[in-house]
């Protein structure tokens, strides 16, 4: 693999939507720079460098205040990138990282002290060769005070990820509500099987983000403006408005083929959380109970 791949916007609108003041990009990520922080060789792209500075000039751009920067897969269990891109950010970014089940109490203190608050496990068998439930439950035991688990999975194996989840000992957070065919509607089957975990804890949360992803003309979606997302999701964010984050996903990893707009990705949330109270809750209110409650 010597291919690098760019897979966000050369030059993204300015959203029709300003985001409240203090609003927070909750799921981002960054890429590099190689030279300085070199790409794990079990990364299953590679991408070309996307790092703060590009990153801090979109948010500006976009009308936010804050960022959550989760580690990507490409840079394994190194979260050097991720823990740079904090340090840079002036003390408006915090971190969720990707760690190794044998990190020390020691290791996990420094995380926290350069910002970051939670730990992604990541089951999609497109990006990771091993996902061990018994070693991540482990590290889900020992984490730092107010941390919580990200996880990343499909629809089609939530069934099986429920015992797992059910004995994670810390709030969750699930990254773009666990991948749902949105084509089926907010009363689809994967809908209503997220709800019945959602129903399950009641400290489970979720991304009610990737409309570029969910709503994909190569996954059987129709693409910009992403109507099937909007429809689907809309019910979901009003059933559960203290428990969702949004995020853009910038630099949008393996989304080359069908590069998202970010502005247009910004302009979604009015759509899916239509009231100056819901906007608040999705971006200001809960993401800051989740990131700086310290």
């Amino acid at each position: 693999m010597s291919d690098r791949i760019v897979s966000w916007h050369p030059s993204p609108s300015k959203p029709a939507y300003t985001p409240p003041p203090g609003a927070v990009d909750a799921h981002c990520h960054v890429f590099g720079p190689m030279a300085k922080f070199p790409f794990s060789p079990k990364a299953k792209y590679l991408p070309e460098d996307a790092g703060p500075d590009k990153l801090f000039a979109l948010r500006d751009h976009l009308g936010f205040a804050k960022n959550v920067i989760v580690q990507a897969s490409c840079h394994g269990t190194d979260n050097s990138a991720t823990l740079d891109a904090i340090a840079k950010s002036d003390g408006k970014a915090r971190g969720v990282a990707v760690v190794d089940p044998a990190i020390s109490e020691d290791e996990l203190a420094a995380l926290h002290d350069g910002g970051i608050r939670a730990v992604r496990f990541n089951f999609l068998k497109r990006l990771v060769d091993n996902a061990p439930k018994d070693k991540f439950l482990e590290v889900a035991q020992r984490l730092p005070k107010g941390w919580h688990v990200v996880i990343y999975f499909e629809a089609d194996i939530l069934e099986e990820m429920k015992p797992f989840m059910a004995a994670i000992p810390v709030p969750i957070v699930v990254d773009h509500m666990g991948r749902p065919d949105v084509t089926q509607g907010p009363d689809g089957a994967d809908m209503r099987a997220f709800r019945a975990l959602l129903g399950s804890r009641e400290d489970i949360w979720f991304k009610p983000t990737c409309p570029d992803r969910l709503d994909a003309i190569k996954e059987g979606g129709e693409g910009d403006p992403w109507d099937n997302f909007a429809a689907a999701v809309a019910p979901l964010v009003a059933d559960y408005p203290d428990r969702c984050i949004w995020g853009t996903d910038w630099p949008h990893p393996n989304m080359q083929d069908e590069v998202p707009d970010d502005g247009h990705l910004v302009d979604m949330i009015p759509r899916i959380a239509p009231t100056q109270e819901l906007q608040h809750k999705l971006l200001v209110e809960n993401p800051n109970r989740l990131y700086w409650s310290d």
